[in-house]
């Protein structure tokens, strides 16, 4: 497709200058891939590199996705791309490349509901990411990025310790990035796996229009099993709507951390973050019995005067008249009630999971303090 070139997931633009780059590939594969360098080749005035190697042929006990083109959904994708420019053809080749990965059905399958039950569940949860070794990546993450942190907290409101607490629970401020290709990952989960193939669908759809506008090679960019990417562990559509090119350089790159820095803060924005807002804070409980017999998760809304009146109010006093969730942790020694402010369920929009907000809020708050500590000292 004319007026957008092919690059490499963090290289510049290039020109496909001459299908005899094909020569030595077997007739059937060279057409499929001068197919693909069609929908996706075209001229720019950026210094040109070597036309990115075509997609293998699927290794030995390995499926590509054209093997699975009698999925029902296999033919209204095609179809759907075609709204977007792409002709049949274009996107038939594109999946070509694409591969099979039955490890990525397994995981899925694997994403088992929460146990119920005091089980200290809370607690472990806690442990994987409020621990010193992520506290202090954070801290040192911060200090490394000061400026683009500083920067984006004042264009968007957002405290550099929730930046920095997304992208380490996330990614371990990129040291768990994931290995899957994105196109594998998604092309999989679309015509493989009936349960969410609506959902995956429409993510390969964002996938295919984002490496389309950032002129990437759709083969390169790698992340989880689920396909999310970079260290903000973006999906598609996530991708396409907030992330921001927060360096200046022309291109959206959630594996640079200045653009994922302000990527993030641009997702928190968008989903409704108040400025000097409060997350959460720990709840005074006098009846442990009335406190159960109320309805808590991320479903409640109560009053703080409501909850007052059965006897459980703020461990500190909060300036608010926003209806909070009661919160209730499966922690080790007994439930933990907490209350979670507008501020709280901005987080659970990111991952809808109490215990991922609270982890996110919780692991924010021991950076903060561990960046004053440093600076004090």
């Amino acid at each position: 497709m004319s007026g957008w070139g092919l690059r490499p997931a963090l290289g510049r633009r290039v020109c496909i200058a001459h299908p005899l780059a094909l020569k030595g590939i077997p007739v059937g594969y060279a057409v499929r891939t001068l197919l693909l360098l069609s929908a996706l080749a075209g001229c720019s005035s950026a210094p040109q590199r070597e036309p990115p190697k075509p997609p293998p042929p699927a290794s030995p006990g390995s499926s590509s996705v054209s093997d699975l083109t009698r999925s029902p959904g296999f033919a209204p994708f095609v179809e759907r791309m075609r709204r977007h420019g792409f002709t049949p053809e274009q996107t038939r080749a594109i999946l070509a490349g694409a591969r099979y990965q039955p490890s990525v059905i397994e995981l899925m399958d694997r994403q088992a509901p929460r146990t119920l039950g005091a089980s200290g569940a809370w607690t472990r949860y806690r442990a994987k990411f409020v621990n010193e070794t992520v506290i202090a990546a954070g801290a040192d993450f911060g200090e490394r990025h000061a400026g683009a942190l500083a920067r984006a907290e004042s264009r968007y409101g957002v405290p550099a310790e929730y930046i920095l607490a997304i992208i380490g629970v996330e990614t371990r401020y990129g040291q768990v990035l994931g290995k899957t290709r994105i196109i594998d990952a998604l092309a999989t989960l679309a015509f493989a796996y009936p349960r969410r193939a609506d959902y995956f669908s429409q993510e390969l759809e964002h996938y295919l229009l984002m490496v389309r506008e950032e002129g990437l090679d759709p083969y390169a960019p790698r992340g989880s099993f689920a396909g999310a990417m970079g260290l903000g562990q973006f999906m598609p559509s996530s991708f396409r709507r907030y992330a921001v090119d927060f360096n200046g350089d022309g291109h959206r790159n959630l594996w640079d951390p200045i653009d994922a820095i302000g990527s993030v803060a641009h997702y928190f924005a968008q989903n409704g973050w108040r400025r000097s807002g409060v997350v959460a804070v720990p709840a005074e409980v006098q009846s442990l019995t009335r406190a159960r017999a109320l309805e808590s998760g991320l479903d409640s809304r109560h009053s703080l005067a409501a909850l007052a009146q059965a006897g459980i109010v703020p461990a500190r006093p909060v300036r608010s008249s926003e209806p909070v969730n009661l919160l209730r942790l499966d922690a080790e020694g007994g439930n933990e009630y907490w209350l979670g402010f507008e501020n709280f369920r901005v987080i659970t929009r990111y991952n809808r999971s109490v215990y991922y907000a609270m982890a996110v809020h919780q692991l924010a708050q021991a950076i903060r303090a561990r960046r004053a500590k440093q600076i004090g000292a």
